[in-house]
C-alpha cells in the first residue's frame, strides 16, 4: 500500500477498512508503512500548533461531544471574545512554545460581525510581531466572510467535519453536514488553507471512519486534525468510551496512507487515549497541540518535547515549511 501510495495511487475503500480491521499483531507493520509516507513528505519534522479558545461557551449548536454546547451541563468558563491585546498575549505565548501554526477558536454556530472586526484588526498586528501561521476556527462561514479572513492575514481557517454524512445527524441537528461542506468551500474559493478533521469514537463505524478520511483526500485539505473523543461529564456522550490505543494508532497509519500530503495532527484526546503509545503515532502523523485544548488540559509542553526530541524528531521552526 505504501509503495502505490508514494506513486501517486490512492487508497480504496478495503484497503483503509483492511488497516483499521487488522490484528494488532500487524500493528508496527502498518505504522512503518505510514513512517514510510509521512517520512518522504514531511521527513522528521514536527508541525507544533496552539490553540486559543477565543470566545468559550453560550453555543446555541447541540453538538453532543462538545462541553460548550447548548446541550451541555459541563461546567465551563463563558465569556465573549477576547479583546486585541489577550489575542496578541496568546500569539506570544505561541512563539515561546515553539508553535509554528497559532489557532484562534470562537465558540457559536457563526461569527459576529463584532468578531470578524476583532480578527480582522488583531490579525495583521499579530503577523507583524511573530513569525507564526494565523488559523481561526469561527463556524460557518460565507464566502465574503472568508475573503474578509484571507484580506487580514489569515493562513487557514479550521472547519471540522467531525464525522461522515450517514452519522452526522446521530450528533448534531441544528446544522446539516451540507452546511459544513459548503463553509469549507468557501475557504477553498478565498484561496485560504483548509484545516477540517474529525472526532474518532463517538458510536460510528468502522466504514464511517473511511468515510471521514477518504473525504478528506477528495477534500486535498493542507491540514486534518485527528481527535479521539474525550467524554466531557455534563455532555451527552460523557459515558461514551469505546477506544483503545491499538486502535487509534491503525485510524492515524490509514489516515496518512489516505492523505499522504495533508499535516496530519493528533488533537484532542492524544493524551487519554493513545496513552503511553503516544509516541508511536508520531511515525503517522506529523503535527500536534501542544498546551491545552478548548475546556480540556492538554499534556505539559515540556513533555512533548522531550517526546519529540526522543524519537529524534524536530519541531519546525518558525517561517519554515
Amino acid at each position: 500500500m505504501a509503495d502505490r501510495v508514494l506513486e501517486g495511487q490512492h487508497l480504496c475503500r478495503a484497503e483503509a477498512l483492511a488497516i483499521i480491521r487488522c490484528g494488532d499483531h500487524e500493528l508496527l507493520d502498518v505504522l512503518s508503512a505510514a513512517y514510510r509516507v509521512r517520512h518522504h513528505w514531511f521527513g522528521n519534522r514536527m508541525h507544533l500548533n496552539l490553540l486559543i479558545n477565543a470566545k468559550s461557551g453560550h453555543c446555541g449548536e447541540d453538538c453532543g461531544y462538545c462541553s460548550q454546547s447548548s446541550v451541555s451541563k459541563a461546567e465551563i468558563p463563558k465569556y465573549d471574545l477576547l479583546n486585541p491585546h489577550q489575542l496578541i498575549d496568546g500569539a506570544r505565548v505561541a512563539a515561546e512554545h515553539k508553535a509554528k501554526t497559532y489557532c484562534i477558536v470562537t465558540s457559536g454556530r457563526k461569527p459576529t460581525l463584532s468578531d470578524l472586526d476583532t480578527i480582522a484588526e488583531t490579525v495583521p498586528k499579530i503577523k507583524a510581531d511573530f513569525n507564526l501561521k494565523i488559523c481561526v476556527s469561527p463556524g460557518l462561514l460565507t464566502e465574503q466572510q472568508a475573503a474578509n479572513f484571507k484580506a487580514c492575514g489569515v493562513d487557514r481557517v479550521n472547519h471540522n467535519l467531525n464525522t461522515s454524512e450517514r452519522f452526522y445527524p446521530s450528533i448534531c441537528t441544528t446544522h446539516t453536514y451540507q452546511e459544513r461542506l459548503d463553509t469549507l468551500q468557501a475557504i477553498r474559493s478565498a484561496d485560504l488553507e483548509i484545516c477540517s478533521g474529525c472526532i474518532i469514537g463517538m458510536g460510528e463505524d468502522h466504514e464511517d471512519v473511511v468515510e471521514m478520511a477518504l473525504r478528506f483526500s477528495e477534500l486535498e485539505v493542507e491540514a486534518l486534525p485527528v481527535n479521539f473523543l474525550t467524554p466531557i461529564p455534563g455532555t451527552p456522550l460523557e459515558n461514551v468510551n469505546r477506544l483503545n490505543p491499538r486502535y487509534c494508532l491503525k485510524v492515524l497509519a490509514m489516515f496518512r496512507l489516505a492523505n499522504p500530503r495533508s499535516e496530519l495532527r493528533i488533537a484532542g484526546g492524544r493524551e487519554k487515549n493513545l496513552r503511553s503509545l503516544q509516541p508511536l503515532g508520531l511515525f503517522a502523523a506529523n503535527s500536534i497541540f501542544v498546551g491545552d485544548y478548548l475546556t480540556v488540559d492538554g499534556q505539559q509542553p515540556s513533555k512533548d518535547y522531550e517526546m519529540i526530541e526522543a524519537l529524534g524528531f524536530t519541531p519546525v521552526i518558525e517561517g519554515s515549511d
